[in-house]
């Protein structure tokens, strides 16, 4: 459980790193819903960041 919650951590992170750099370097300055602002690409890079590395979860064996 614990791993589980550092993983997603780390993807939330990395993700909002990497919106900020697409904001930085590729975003738009108007009329962009999700790429004119630094605040909202980074929190959209963070919620796919989240999600992708969810995908990824290895499920508990029972013993």
């Amino acid at each position: 459980m614990k791993g589980t919650v550092l993983f997603t951590a780390l993807g939330v992170v990395i993700g909002a790193g990497l919106g900020w750099l697409y904001w930085n370097y590729f975003g738009c300055t108007n009329g962009c819903a999700i790429t004119s602002s630094p605040v909202n690409s980074s929190l959209y890079g963070a919620l796919m960041g989240g999600l992708v590395v969810n995908t990824f979860k290895r499920e508990e064996r029972k013993s």
